[in-house]
Parts: C-alpha cells; structure tokens; sequence
C-alpha cells in the first residue's frame, strides 16, 4: 500500500516547482510527460520591488554613480545653507533692522527644526518610500530657499528658515538610508567615505561661497543671493534624481508613533534651543528650565519607545538600535568628533575675522587647505581601513591633534604681520586629514550594525546625534572662548580653547582602541 510520506518509495510526484534562475519566473516541471514549462507571474509593482528589496539584499536596487552624485549634492545642500548664513549676518542685520536675538534665531530656527526632525524624516522614508522622501524634500527646500531670499522682514526670515530646517530633514536621512539599502561592501565603504568628505566640504564651501556671494552683491541682491542659489541647484537635483535615484524602503510599513514623535522633539527642543539661545539673551529663566527639562523628557521618550517595541508596536527610534554594540560604539566616538569640530568652526571663524581683520571672503579662502585635505582623506578612508582596521581611527585623531598643535603654537609665537593664510595653511591640512578619515568612518562603524530595514531609523539617528553635538559644540567650546576674551585676550583664548579639543582627540583616540581591529 503506498505510503502518504513524502521521500518512501510508494511516493508519486507528478509535478515540481522550483525557483528559476531568473528571479522574475517559476519553472514547473511535470514528471508525467517530461515536459517543463516556464511560468512568468504578473509583474511586480514599483513598491512591491522596493519592499522586496529590503527585505532581500540580493534583490536590492542598484544606485548608479549618477544617482550617488544626486543624492550627494542633496546631502549637501542643507550642510551648506546651515553655514552660509553665518557670513550674511552682518548684511541681515542692516538691510532688516534686525536685532541680534532675531538674528540668533535666523541660525537657531533652521538648526533646531533640522535636528529635531531627521528621525521622523528617516522613519517616514522607510515606510512611504526613501526616493520619494528626497523628491519631496529637494522640491520643498527649493522651495522655503526662495521664501528665504524674498522675504520682507525679519520674522518672515526666521519662520522661512524653520521651513528650510523641516524640509532639510526631509531630504538628508534619505541620502544615508539609499546608501546603505542599494549598497554592499567595497562600494558602500566609497560611498559613505564620499558622504563624509561631501559633509566637511560643505562647511568650508558654504563659507567661501557666502563671502563670494555678499562681496559680488549679484543684481543688488546682497545677502539674498545666498538663499537664491538653492533654488537652481534644488532644480537640478530633482531633475536628476527623477532618473536616477533608485527606491527602497522597508520591509513592514510602520505605523505611527505620535507619543514618540512628539517627545522626541520636545527633548530636542529643550536642549537645543537654550544651547543656542541661552548665550546671547543671557542665560533668561526659561532658557534653564528648558535645559534642567531637556533628560526627563528624554527619559520619557525612552520609556514610550521600550514599551512600543515590546508591545509589537512601531517606535519611532527603536531601541534595539542601541543594543547594537557597533551604534553604540560609533554614537559615542561621534561626540568629540563634531562638538570638537562645530567649536573650532566658531571659534576660527571669530579669530580670523575679528582679531586677524581677515574679510569673509578672505577668511573662507584660508579654510581651502583643510577642506582640500579633508576630501583626499575621505577618500583614502577605505583603503587605510583595509590596511590598518580600527586603528586607522587612532592614527587620524593623531593626525588631526598634531594640527592642533600646529596652529595653537603658531597662533602662539608667530608675530602678528606674519599670520597669513599661507602661515596657518599646514596646521589647516593636517586638520583636514584627520576630519577626513573621522567623518567617514563615524558613518560607517555606526551604520554597518544597522539592518536594511531600519535604514532611515539608523541614519536618522546618526544626523541627529551630528546635528545636536553640532550645536553643543559651538555652546560649549564657544561660551568658554568668548568668556576667556575679556581676560586672556583672543590669542590666548583660542590657543586655550585648541588645548580643549586636543584633549577630546586624545580621548577619542583612547576610545577607538577598544574597537574591534576589523571593522564591518
């Protein structure tokens, strides 16, 4: 009597499925006849490729070095604008009459609306699509740009720079999440040394293109024209993104996470806005109340989010992210990297200015030698991690405190008339190719232990912890160089605050040797 178990010998199969080798069909074979026959299903939808594509590397989408060079310049806008203001100030304040606290909040408005959105930006990536997240954020930043440039009046400035910070966060999680989804090996490690290089450059372009911009005064248009240039270039972007960047997403759509959102960016809030503020209205009560507030309600958004994941629901920053020792990890090794990198940005541009009388046009051409070297480093990132694994990290903080060192003991003992661009030039490289290698590696430590599916999670919270050590990094290190003016004068002061950053490169060099020697 023939036996119903599969694999005896009374078993009959009359036909076989199998996957072909072509993964857009299914071959039935009919034992009976001998014959086989290729199925070919119903063809899939743009979204079902995309969800089928993160949940499968190997069925990923490709990104094109057209798409990459896309989403770099996507990457790069919000970077620029978030600097290139900073030379316009002066031309703001006389042509809108506006007061220094306004003014203040011209910088502040965009930093905190950019940090306290990119989780929520990434995460809105991974469910409705990441390509479809960039077009909108690119068509919107064009967009708030223009709104920026034509505005009337001062608050009409500020409430337009919010916008632009919004629509940042829109567009930057994106660029990392595509990376990392359309991405494998050798051509991930380039793209994200690429990012990282495109994110150092960005702050000196933006400061040599803003002094460019004011000193041409194009059409009578003054500091607008700083704002106005977005809005070609976002076209461009658009353009070339409607052909070439690739969609990914996701596996599971998330649902929304309103108690997240919205805690997060409180906490945010209440830690970005008196770091930036506080300073300039002079430390008023709420600006202390906001601060003293800022880890209770970060506390409470940890909570929502452990409970949400462990309920089976959809946190907004799930909090098994962090249970990854390789986030964990490169999170930490992020903070000395841009509080100490933000500090000495102020702190420079203040020196150069202020107490050398450089011009900002002038002031931004003396940064080229470290912009020009900190893009040759990212480039070599890859293979110095090849070559040398962790430790490369070591060996850059090394590099980049030597440089330090460099420019404090010129700034030091050189006599006034000869601190040229050309004096403070090799100090300037050695910094840029110890910011290279930190930048890129930051990004790739952090986003190696993310899934593909948690894509615009992950990238989302590595801009998000930049961002906020950004704006720490200016509070800090710049409060204690304008405090030490009065007394030390501004020599002292920045040969002092330089000592402060070698310290945190030391510790960042101490920490980089507990990484594993081969990194993911």
């Amino acid at each position: 009597m023939p036996t119903l178990f599969p694999g005896s010998t009374g078993t009959r199969i009359k036909r076989l499925w199998y996957q072909a080798e072509s993964s857009t069909s299914v071959v039935l074979v009919n034992l009976t006849n001998s014959t086989a026959r290729v199925l070919k299903p119903a063809p899939a939808t743009a979204d079902a490729a995309a969800t089928a594509g993160a949940d499968d590397p190997a069925a990923s989408p490709v990104l094109t070095p057209l798409g990459l060079v896309t989403i770099l310049l996507g990457a790069a806008l919000p970077m620029i604008d978030f600097f290139i203001v900073n030379v316009a100030l002066p031309s703001i304040e006389h042509d809108l009459h506006a007061s220094p606290a306004t003014l203040e909040m011209v910088v502040a408005g965009y930093a905190v609306a950019y940090a306290v959105l990119l989780v929520l930006g990434g995460r809105l990536g991974d469910t409705y699509g990441r390509r479809r997240l960039f077009l909108w954020g690119v068509a919107a930043f064009g967009v708030t740009s223009l709104a920026c440039g034509l505005a009337p009046g001062a608050w009409w400035l500020v409430g337009a720079r919010v916008a632009q910070g919004a629509a940042s966060a829109l567009m930057l999680p994106q660029v990392l999440a595509t990376i990392h989804a359309t991405t494998r090996g050798e051509r991930r490690s380039k793209a994200v040394a690429l990012y990282g290089s495109v994110g150092g450059i960005s702050v000196i372009l933006g400061q040599v293109l803003g002094g460019v911009l004011v000193s041409a005064d194009l059409a009578g248009t003054g500091w607008r024209a700083v704002f106005l240039v977005n809005a070609p270039v976002a076209v461009a972007a658009l353009l070339c993104a409607v052909r070439s960047v690739p969609d990914s997403r996701a596996g599971q759509p998330a649902r929304s996470d309103t108690g997240g959102t919205l805690l997060l960016a409180a906490a945010l809030i209440a830690l970005l806005l008196p770091l930036t503020e506080g300073r300039a209205a002079g430390w008023p009560l709420w600006s202390v109340l906001l601060l003293v507030s800022s880890p209770f309600l970060a506390l409470a958004f940890a909570r929502v989010e452990l409970r949400a994941e462990r309920t089976g629901g959809s946190p907004l920053l799930p909090p098994s992210l962090l249970r990854e020792p390789g986030v964990r990890r490169g999170l930490v090794l992020g903070l000395p990297i841009f509080t100490g990198f933000a500090g000495w940005m102020f702190v420079s541009a203040v020196t150069l200015q202020q107490w050398l009388g450089f011009g900002p046009l002038k002031a931004g051409l003396t940064l080229i030698p470290m912009g020009v070297a900190q893009f040759a480093a990212s480039m070599l990132a890859p293979r110095l991690v090849t070559r040398f694994g962790s430790r490369a990290l070591t060996l850059c903080a090394l590099v980049h405190g030597s440089g330090l060192a460099l420019l404090a003991l010129t700034v030091l003992w050189a006599p006034y008339a000869w601190l040229t661009p050309l004096a403070l030039a090799p100090g300037l490289a050695l910094c840029g190719l110890g910011q290279g290698v930190q930048l890129a590696l930051y990004y790739r430590i952090v986003l190696a232990a993310v899934p593909a599916a948690k894509a615009g999670a992950g990238s989302g919270l590595a801009a998000t912890v930049q961002q906020s050590c950004l704006a720490f990094g200016v509070a800090t290190l710049g409060s204690l160089f304008l405090a030490l003016v009065p007394a030390a004068g501004m020599r002292d002061a920045f040969a002092i605050v330089l000592g402060v950053q070698l310290t945190g490169l030391i510790a960042l060099a101490l920490l980089s040797l507990r990484l594993p020697r081969r990194l993911a």
